[in-house]
């Protein structure tokens, strides 16, 4: 007896990984984090769109539609993203003085800008010159594709120079600040990594029918392994994000312990005489 499930293992990810995403956007408002880290937050909701564009869109409109839509939710991704990563600096650094925000920032800029710099061909200025629209949407690709490497590379770093002098900054591995960051750096180390093995595998010339289907289930493969980093690192973020930072429980007593309310109404029973003749449950 055969059985024939008509749902692949992508559409299982992708229905499991946008639930997700759902329910990160819940926590997000719903636990007050969207005012602290609202770059993060606009990029989940882009990434969700996104994935809806490609579910609904695919294979349905004109292609040079389509591939102006995606093009430019790819490019409002990546500058979402660089927004997110300053979002994530800020928040690691902030008792930064200037110089090491300064000396910080040239390290990270510079080994972001070598990585696109050194990694892949650039296509020729005639072609990105080009008044068209073919020639718009080249130069919109060549953004999308430069600024997710940039990018990768960028979160990468922070992520490393956070685990290093993040403590001295009180962001530590508990809070909000690093766990986010560790979920956006696991996911570009992941994509990385998946582009060297695929650059690797085209190098290798397809003679043969056989290599052209084995570089095409390792692409679905590695697809399907990013498709569940993307899913662990949504579950992550939703436990790391629902529960507050060490210490957050406590600041709210303690706020009101020391308001000026609360102290007169202190003054003010300290200053009472006692009445022994009183009714102890007053």
């Amino acid at each position: 007896m055969h059985f024939n499930f008509p749902i692949t293992a992508a559409e299982i990810l992708w229905t499991l990984t946008f639930a997700a995403m759902l329910v990160l956007l819940v926590v997000l408002f719903g636990r007050g984090r969207a005012r602290r880290y609202p770059m993060f937050t606009i990029s989940i909701v882009l990434i969700g769109l996104n994935m809806l564009a490609e579910k609904l869109l695919a294979n349905r409109v004109a292609p040079l539609v389509s591939n102006e839509i995606f093009l430019v939710l790819a490019d409002l991704q990546v500058i979402v993203a660089l927004l997110l990563v300053i979002e994530l600096a800020r928040q690691a650094f902030s008792g930064a003085k200037w110089p090491g925000w300064a000396a910080g920032s040239l390290v990270l800029l510079g080994g972001a800008a070598a990585v696109i710099a050194w990694w892949g061909q650039w296509p020729p200025a005639k072609m990105m010159l080009d008044p068209t629209t073919l020639g718009h949407l080249h130069v919109m690709q060549l953004l999308a594709q430069k600024g997710d490497l940039f990018n990768e590379a960028l979160a990468v770093e922070l992520f490393v120079l956070v685990v290093i002098a993040g403590r001295r900054f009180k962001t530590g591995w508990r809070s909000h600040t690093q766990q986010i960051l560790a979920g956006i750096a696991t996911n570009s180390a992941m994509l990385i990594i998946a582009r060297v093995i695929w650059e690797k595998l085209a190098r290798n010339p397809m003679r043969t029918r056989d290599d052209f289907n084995h570089n095409t289930d390792l692409q679905t493969h590695l697809q399907n392994a990013y498709g569940m980093v993307v899913l662990a690192v949504m579950v992550w973020w939703i436990i790391c994000l629902w529960i507050d930072e060490p210490g957050a429980a406590t600041l709210a007593p303690i706020e009101v312990a020391n308001s000026p309310a609360a102290v007169d109404t202190l003054d003010a029973w300290i200053q009472k005489p006692s009445d022994p003749c009183a009714d102890p449950k007053e």
